[in-house]
C-alpha cells in the first residue's frame, strides 16, 4: 500500500474507530514488528525463540496503533517501533526465565574482571577474562552471548512502552547549526576509526545488522556460518567498539 493508501486508513480508522480499519492497520505494519524482533534476537542470541519475539511484539503494534496521535510531528514507524521494542522486553522480564547457570556465569565472569583489575590496575582483557575461567576464548564468547539476556532492560535508551519521543527528535523542521554538522562529523571519523579495530566478519555483521536492517538469519546466510556464530561475531564486535565509542556507542545508528 503506497502512502496515500495508508494516510486514508488512518483518516478513517480515526474518524469512526472502525475494528474492521484497525485490523487492516494491524496487517499494514505486521512487517514492522519483524523487523524489531529481529533486531533484539540479535541482541539476545539464541536465547529467546524469534517467533516468540515476534508474537509479544504484536501486542506492542496494537497498542501503537490505539494511542498514535496523528497531529505529531513523528512518523508512525518511529512511534510503533518504540512500543513494540517495548511490550517485547516487558514480556521478557516478567517472564524471569533466564537460567541459574546462566546467572551463575554472569557473577563468575564479574567475580574474575574484579580480580584482574584490581591485580593489575587495568581493563580486563578477553583473554585474561577466559584465562582466569580455565575456558577458552571462543567459550568466554559463547558465555557473553548467554549474558546479554540478562542485560535485557539496558538494550536500549527507548524501551518503555509509553515513552514519548520529542518532536524535535524525529521531526524535518529542525535546522542542525554548523557545531552540531562539525560534532556529527567528528563522531562518524570515530566510528570509521573504531569499525578499523574489527576483524572482517565482525565489521561485516555490523554494517549488515545496523546500516541495512538485516536480521541474524540474513547475516549468518550471507556468512554461511551458523545463527549462533552470527551472534558470536556480534557481541564480540559491540565489546570492540564499546571499548573505542564509550558513551558514544549511540553513533552506530545516528549516522545512517
Amino acid at each position: 500500500m503506497d502512502d496515500n493508501g495508508r494516510k486514508r486508513l488512518w483518516d478513517d480508522y480515526k474518524r469512526t474507530g472502525s475494528s474492521e480499519i484497525r485490523e487492516k492497520l494491524i496487517l499494514e505494519y505486521a512487517p514492522l514488528v519483524k523487523v524489531v524482533a529481529g533486531r533484539l534476537s540479535m541482541y539476545l542470541g539464541y536465547n529467546v525463540e524469534y517467533e516468540d519475539l515476534v508474537s509479544y511484539g504484536i501486542f506492542g503494534l496494537i497498542d501503537a496503533i490505539d494511542k498514535f496521535d496523528m497531529l505529531k510531528d513523528v512518523k508512525f514507524e518511529t512511534y510503533a517501533s518504540l512500543r513494540i521494542r517495548g511490550s517485547i522486553l516487558d514480556q521478557i522480564r516478567k517472564m524471569d526465565w533466564i537460567p541459574r547457570t546462566v546467572r551463575q556465569r554472569q557473577r563468575q565472569i564479574d567475580a574474575a574482571i574484579h580480580e584482574i583489575e584490581i591485580a593489575t590496575g587495568q581493563t580486563a582483557s578477553d583473554e585474561q577474562i577466559a584465562e582466569k575461567l580455565g575456558i577458552t576464548e571462543d567459550e568466554y564468547t559463547d558465555w557473553q552471548s548467554q549474558m546479554k539476556v540478562t542485560g535485557v532492560i539496558s538494550l536500549d535508551e527507548f524501551t518503555e512502552s509509553g515513552s514519548e519521543i520529542p518532536n524535535e527528535r524525529y521531526g524535518n523542521s529542525r535546522i542542525e547549526g554548523p557545531e552540531e554538522a562539525l560534532e556529527k562529523e567528528e563522531l562518524k571519523r570515530m566510528l570509521a576509526e573504531a569499525l578499523e579495530t574489527l576483524t572482517d566478519k565482525e565489521r561485516q555483521v555490523i554494517l549488515m545488522f545496523y546500516y541495512e536492517d538485516m536480521t541474524q538469519k540474513e547475516i549468518s546466510m550471507v556468512l554461511e556460518v551458523s545463527e549462533s556464530r552470527a551472534s558470536q561475531l556480534h557481541t564480540k564486535a559491540l565489546q570492540k567498539l564499546q571499548k573505542k565509542l564509550g558513551k558514544y556507542m549511540n553513533i552506530l545508528t545516528d549516522t545512517v
